[in-house]
């Protein structure tokens, strides 16, 4: 798959070129464009932009990883991350690196946030597609029509090696 270039930003819309759109997914309220996949670097690494925004994109429950080190370079906005029992505030320019095995979850701080999530080793991104849908353009998806699916998230986490350890922040209305 060939890889996009980027055109231009705001904080509630990404325009880049139709190849991006062919790598974009909306998943729980975010718009996640796959910039690297494990099959580009030989299940090395992969390599996720992630755009959301306070109140639409949900924020994921406290979870652990088994098989990957999950790391975060905030492009924009501010997110607060729990990581084992601290609690990290990253504003744009901040890089918050997560390894396997230590409870973790985030909260978007900011109405908009704009990161980079790198997964080392790759395969992560699977869980991604597995949960989502293919945006349909490169904005941010409409809100859901009801809940999620509680039951296939679960299943979905432990075939990638993740484990739920908490149910998900209210969302903000």
């Amino acid at each position: 798959m060939e890889r996009g270039k980027l055109v231009t930003r705001t904080s509630a819309l990404v325009s880049v070129d139709r190849s991006c759109l062919d790598r974009s997914r909306w998943y729980s309220g975010y718009l996640l464009t796959m910039l690297v996949t494990g099959e580009e670097t030989g299940r090395r690494f992969s390599l996720v932009e992630e755009v959301g925004r306070k109140g639409l994109s949900a924020d994921p429950p406290m979870h652990l990883h088994t098989r990957e080190d999950e790391s975060f370079y905030v492009l924009a906005g501010e997110v607060t991350f729990f990581v084992g029992n601290e609690v990290i505030q990253a504003t744009a320019g901040s890089f918050v690196f997560l390894p396997r095995g230590v409870p973790h979850r985030f909260a978007l701080a900011s109405d908009h946030v704009r990161m980079l999530n790198l997964c080392s080793p790759a395969g992560f991104e699977g869980f991604f597609e597995a949960l989502s849908v293919p945006a349909a353009a490169m904005t941010l998806p409409p809100p859901p029509d009801g809940p999620p699916d509680i039951g296939h998230l679960l299943a979905t986490a432990a075939a990638y090696g993740v484990t739920i350890l908490g149910s998900p922040p209210a969302a903000e209305g």
